[in-house]
C-alpha cells in the first residue's frame, strides 16, 4: 500500500525520493504551491528569487548525494570556494586548498588582525574539541563555553560568534554549545576532504534540488499534491489516515509548528528565531571581495553576493533590525555597506524561520507513539541547528524507518 508524505520541504522531498528510489509507491501532500517549503524559490516583484538566503557546505553530504540522484548536477549549480570569513573591520581568514587539518591550522596562522598569541591558544583549544570528539561534559550557552575557553578575543568576535549566529540563528548568548560544537565538528573540525568549502547557488534554490526532486518524483510515478494541506492524520493497528484516505504509513516532515495539529500532545519546539533578507539590486559592477561577507553592525550581520550586483543581506534571530519598517532596514543596510542607493530592493521576513537553538530545548526524534508514523525536518535532526542537510538526513532516516532499513549518515 502507499505511504504518505505530508509535507514537501527538503526533508519531506528527499524521504519522497528515498522511498520512491525503493519502489513504494508515495503521495506527497505539500501546503503550497510549489516545493521547497522554507527553502524554496518565490516571484519578487516579478523576480525569480528565493524566498531566503541559504548557503550550503561542502560538508553536506547527503545533499549533495539526493542532489545527483534526482540529475541535479552540484558541480553545475553550486559555485564551490574555500571557506573565508572577510569583515569591514579588516578581519579575513581564509582556508587554503589544503587537505585537513591543515587547511584550518594555516588558515588561523595567517588570519590578519589576531595576535600570534591568540591563534596559537585557538589552534589548541580546537585540538582539544577534536580530542574529546566534540562532547561537552554539559552542554551551555556558546558564550559561556567560549568564555570557559579562554576565546574572548578578536576571534571570539570576528569568527566564532559570527558562525554561530550564521549556523544556529540563535544568539551566543543564547545558543546551544553542544549544538555549535557538532557544527564545528562536521566543518572546521572535520578530515574530510571539501567539508569546510562553501557552496553557493548559482541558480535560484528551487532548481539546486526541490524542483528537480519533483520532476524526478514525477516521472516515477510518485503522486504529487501541492496545495493540499492536510487537516486530520489518524492511526490503527492496519496503518494509516490522512484526510480520510488510507496508506500504510506517512512521514510527518511538516516545521514543529504545525506537529500538534496532526499530532496532538508531541513534544516539540515551542520558541522560534526570526530571519529577515533584503535583496538589493545594485549596478552589474558591486561586488563583495568575496561572496560572503560579514557585515557586522546593527542591522546587517552576513551579506551574499549572488552576482551581477544582486546582494542578499541576511538578519539572523531577534534584534535591533525587528523594529525598523522595511524602507529603513533597506536604507540602513545601504548606509553599512556603502555602494549607495540600490536600484531596486526587497524585504522578505520570516517571524518563525527556524526553532531557537539552545540548551535543553525539547526536540523529537523520528519516532513515534505509532510504528508506522515517523517525523522527519530539521527540527527532529537533533545534532544539527535548523539546516538544509539535517532536513535531508532527517527524511533519509524516515525513509529507511518505515522501510525496515538501516540509515548511517555519512562521517
Amino acid at each position: 500500500m502507499r505511504t504518505a508524505v505530508i509535507g514537501g520541504g527538503w526533508a519531506g522531498l528527499a524521504a519522497t525520493v528515498e522511498l520512491t528510489a525503493r519502489g513504494v509507491p508515495v503521495t506527497l501532500f505539500e501546503a503550497g504551491r510549489v516545493p521547497g517549503g522554507r527553502a524554496r524559490t518565490a516571484i519578487l516583484d516579478g523576480r525569480r528569487l528565493d524566498n531566503g538566503q541559504h548557503i550550503l557546505l561542502g560538508a553536506y553530504r547527503d545533499t549533495l548525494s539526493v542532489m545527483r540522484r534526482v540529475g541535479a548536477d552540484p558541480d553545475a549549480l553550486l559555485d564551490r570556494r574555500p571557506l573565508q570569513v572577510h569583515d569591514r573591520s579588516g578581519f579575513r581568514l581564509a582556508l587554503p586548498a589544503l587537505p585537513p587539518p591543515f587547511n584550518l591550522a594555516w588558515g588561523l596562522l595567517a588570519a590578519r588582525s589576531p595576535q600570534m598569541r591568540e591563534k596559537l591558544a585557538t589552534a589548541r583549544w580546537m585540538r582539544g574539541l577534536e580530542a574529546c570528539g566534540f562532547r561537552l561534559p554539559v552542554d551551555t550557552t556558546v558564550a559561556a563555553w567560549l568564555d570557559a575557553g579562554g576565546q574572548t578575543g578578536t576571534l571570539r568576535h570576528q569568527l566564532w560568534e559570527p558562525l554561530c549566529l550564521a549556523a544556529l540563528n540563535t544568539h551566543p548568548q543564547c545558543a546551544s554549545a553542544q549544538v555549535f560544537a557538532n557544527v564545528l565538528r562536521d566543518s572546521l573540525g572535520s578530515r574530510a576532504s571539501g567539508a569546510t568549502d562553501l557552496l553557493l547557488p548559482r541558480v535560484p534554490l528551487g532548481a539546486v534540488f526541490p524542483e528537480p526532486a519533483a520532476a524526478w518524483l514525477a516521472d516515477r510515478g510518485a503522486e504529487l499534491r501541492f496545495g493540499h494541506r492536510v487537516a486530520e492524520l489518524l492511526a490503527d493497528d492496519s496503518g494509516v489516515s490522512v484526510d480520510g484516505e488510507r496508506f500504510a504509513g506517512a512521514v510527518v516532515a511538516t516545521a514543529p509548528q504545525h506537529l500538534p495539529a496532526l499530532l496532538p500532545g508531541i513534544a516539540t519546539a515551542t520558541a522560534f528565531e526570526p530571519i529577515a533578507t533584503v535583496w538589493l539590486q545594485y549596478p552589474e559592477a558591486v561586488r563583495l571581495p568575496f561572496p560572503l561577507f560579514n557585515l557586522g553592525g546593527i542591522c546587517g550581520q552576513w551579506v551574499v553576493d549572488r552576482g551581477n550586483g544582486l546582494l542578499a543581506c541576511v538578519q539572523s534571530a531577534s534584534g535591533a533590525w525587528e523594529v525598523l519598517a522595511d524602507d529603513e532596514l533597506v536604507a540602513a543596510l545601504e548606509n553599512e555597506l556603502g555602494f549607495g542607493h540600490a536600484d531596486w530592493h526587497k524585504v522578505v521576513r520570516e517571524k518563525r524561520a527556524t526553532f531557537s537553538c539552545r540548551p535543553g530545548i525539547t526536540r523529537p526524534g523520528a519516532t513515534t507513539a505509532h510504528p508506522r508514523i515517523v517525523l522527519a525536518g530539521d527540527h527532529t535532526w537533533q545534532d544539527y541547528p535548523a539546516t538544509l542537510e539535517g532536513a535531508v538526513r532527517s527524511g533519509l532516516r524516515a525513509a529507511h524507518s518505515l522501510t525496515g532499513t538501516g540509515y548511517t549518515p555519512p562521517s
